[in-house]
């Protein structure tokens, strides 16, 4: 029986499209892995037993998982690239501030694109990241601003793209992959949101090296395991700052003599990003309670 491997990239009512050497392949999962509760991912690494057509198969192996989101469910994501709109919608920094600790805390690399630009000049929000120590690029898909840097942070890395929708997550793939595969929405004047126009998720491979996952309507990984202790980990700026804390089990939100508030009154911590940290810090602590 011939067999070919290859990375799954779309998964649609229990169909798999596995990208081999011999291009795509529609696939239908062994009965074996139902058995050891496990379903084949979009970006998992997978040997396909091919059908006497040649032109499907079976997934008869998943290969070793370097990495597992649960929602958006994808396998082998190596880095989250943030889209935000510095204008139309207006930035939502709690959102962010979710979804790069949640990116922390699955242990990717993370990179923030503020597209847009062409509509404001304004510069602060991308700073405030930078100085928190995140990879920034500045960009426009409407005039093709920093394309090319957006190519470099991706190249050979699988990435998954999150974002609020509205804020030109499509477009910017469309500039990427240089043709229109991915469906844009406007914004709605009324509301300033835009229409969800991904409706799965689906890796994409790059023609430089890399692939992207684009997902249906994604703002934010799920930070249900997360231990309220461990959420002073996931703001990498509070790092320096957290061992000089009077108290051990100091939570960095009211207690005195705290290095992360002297941090912040200091300006080396930003307001926004420690108002996030106290609101995730109440989300974290309430789940934790559940259980």
């Amino acid at each position: 029986m011939d067999k070919l491997c290859g990375v799954i990239e779309r998964g649609v009512g229990g169909f798999y499209y596995a990208n081999t050497e011999n291009g795509i392949i529609e696939c239908r999962a062994k009965g074996i892995f139902r058995k050891k509760g496990m379903t084949p991912l979009v970006g998992d690494r997978v040997e396909v037993e091919l059908n006497p057509d040649k032109k499907t198969g079976m997934i008869a192996e998943i290969f070793e998982r370097s990495s597992v989101l649960v929602r958006p469910a994808v396998a082998n994501v190596s880095q989250m690239m943030a889209i935000v709109a510095l204008e139309s919608p207006k930035p939502n920094t709690y959102v962010l501030d979710k979804l790069i600790a949640s990116a922390e805390y699955a242990g990717l690399k993370i990179s923030l694109c503020f597209n847009k630009s062409d509509l404001t000049e304004d510069t602060k929000l991308p700073e405030l990241y930078e100085k928190a120590g995140f990879e920034v690029v500045i960009a426009s898909a409407a005039e093709e601003k920093n394309i090319e840097k957006i190519k470099a942070l991706l190249k050979d890395e699988i990435t998954v793209f999150a974002g609020n929708s509205g804020v030109g997550k499509s477009s910017i793939l469309n500039k990427i992959i240089c043709e229109e595969r991915f469906e844009t929405g406007k914004v709605s004047d009324k509301t300033e949101r835009g229409r969800h126009t991904t409706r799965h998720s689906e890796l994409v491979k790059l023609p430089f090296g890399g692939y992207i996952i684009d997902t249906p309507g994604f703002s934010s990984f799920e930070l249900e395991s997360v231990l309220p202790e461990e959420l002073p980990g996931l703001f990498r700026e509070f790092g320096q700052f957290l061992g000089a804390c009077r108290f051990m089990d100091c939570r960095h939100i009211a207690e005195p003599d705290c290095g992360v508030r002297k941090a912040l009154d200091e300006g080396k911590i930003s307001e926004s990003r420690h108002e996030s940290y106290k609101l995730l810090f109440d989300e974290v602590k309430q789940a934790s309670q559940k259980y």
